[in-house]
């Protein structure tokens, strides 16, 4: 079966690290943090703080809770705050790189994967009286040792599940504390789950009935070589859920679940070549913006589209901010700029995102609203 890149479970029913506060007339505000090794995940636990991991191949690899910084969790505007400084509150060590981490809703536990197969790692949050994030247990990756890495998307229904795979004839979903396989493809349960593959086929399985996911043939041939990854927008209210696909030449299309074959608008980037290293390609929607989209993995830039006004197909779209911080920081040791490596949108602040890159750069941003032309 087709490998994918992205995973959505669809319900049916460090000591010493240094910040840097900068002010810009194109910010509100912009944070930058130094990790003592780069991270490709960032996950909220909460609305104060995330968890950041590494993903060397050579070397143990941290698993971190960072504490915001006080100004980044305060819901009204506020003068000066004693606390600037992200804070470690917990960590573990990991013998394996961190490809993904998902934290599963309403409980202290923490799902990874990563290489060199397709097993999954669980982890515990520290408990009150300690500060170690525990290694708890894994799920293993079945007969084929020789699956690569697994995507995962963590649920948490009846009891915590996890969703995880790497092609999709492996696609299952597994209770965490059971170990008990509750979803394979083409067998039967009570939820619907969405996939995207590398070659951009979405795959949506109500895996109440026996067959396996379709894919999609919305992707034109002449995208066909090209790698894909998505970011879900849920519905609300009337409005379906829609799907926002990316792909390593910088085509951006979206769709509506309730039509998959037929795109509800399309666009290129602005991108100056292709992602040199599709496997950091992220896009994903503002989850308090009307209609924004960031995108990354194609250079050392985060950049902010506004889908609102464009057309059917046919755009070349404009961001409509595009935060290069990342190529300021630093080159990496062969002289390279930075990649951006990961991003998220902050809960319930619009405009400020969390972005990481290479050099082990982390940085949080709010862009100032751009101006507008009064006619």
């Amino acid at each position: 079966g087709a490998g994918f890149t992205d995973l959505v479970p669809w319900l049916s029913a460090p000591p010493g690290c240094k910040l840097f506060p900068c002010s810009s007339s194109s910010y509100q505000d912009l944070h930058v943090f130094e990790l003592q090794e780069p991270t490709r995940v960032i996950e909220w636990l909460g609305e104060k703080s995330v968890c950041v991991a590494g993903y060397e191949n050579a070397r143990r690899n941290e698993i971190l809770q960072l504490l915001l910084p006080q100004k980044l969790c305060v819901k009204e505007k506020q003068g000066l705050c004693p606390e600037r400084d992200f804070k470690v509150e917990q960590g573990g060590f990991s013998d394996r790189p961190v490809y993904s981490l998902q934290h599963v809703p309403d409980t202290s536990l923490l799902v990874t994967s990563g290489p060199p197969d397709g097993s999954l790692q669980i982890w515990q949050l520290a408990a009150e009286d300690t500060d170690v994030i525990k290694s708890v247990s894994t799920i293993p990756a079945g007969n084929d040792s020789k699956k690569p890495w697994a995507k995962i998307a963590t649920i948490f229904a009846r009891a915590p599940c996890v969703l995880h795979g790497s092609r999709v004839n492996n696609l299952q979903v597994t209770e965490i504390e059971s170990k008990k396989t509750i979803y394979a493809a083409a067998s039967r349960s009570s939820d619907t789950l969405l996939a995207c593959c590398v070659k951009g086929q979405l795959c949506l399985a109500d895996v109440r009935r026996p067959q396996s996911p379709l894919g999609d043939a919305s992707i034109p041939l002449a995208l066909g070589g090209e790698q894909w990854c998505m970011g879900v927008l849920p519905g609300c209210g009337a409005n379906a859920p829609t799907v926002a696909r990316l792909s390593s030449g910088g085509q951006l299309m979206l769709t509506d679940l309730r039509n998959i074959p037929t795109p509800l608008k399309s666009a290129k980037c602005k991108v100056s070549a292709a992602s040199p290293r599709a496997e950091f390609l992220c896009v994903s929607w503002a989850p308090a913006l009307d209609g924004h989209l960031a995108v990354s993995g194609f250079h050392g830039t985060i950049d902010i589209y506004d889908t609102q006004g464009w057309p059917v197909s046919g755009v070349e779209a404009e961001p409509l901010f595009s935060h290069k911080g990342h190529l300021f920081s630093g080159t990496e040791g062969g002289g390279d700029f930075p990649l951006v490596t990961a991003h998220v949108w902050h809960p319930w602040k619009p405009r400020t995102l969390l972005s990481a890159a290479s050099d082990g750069s982390l940085h949080v941003w709010d862009w100032a609203e751009p101006h507008r032309n009064s006619s």
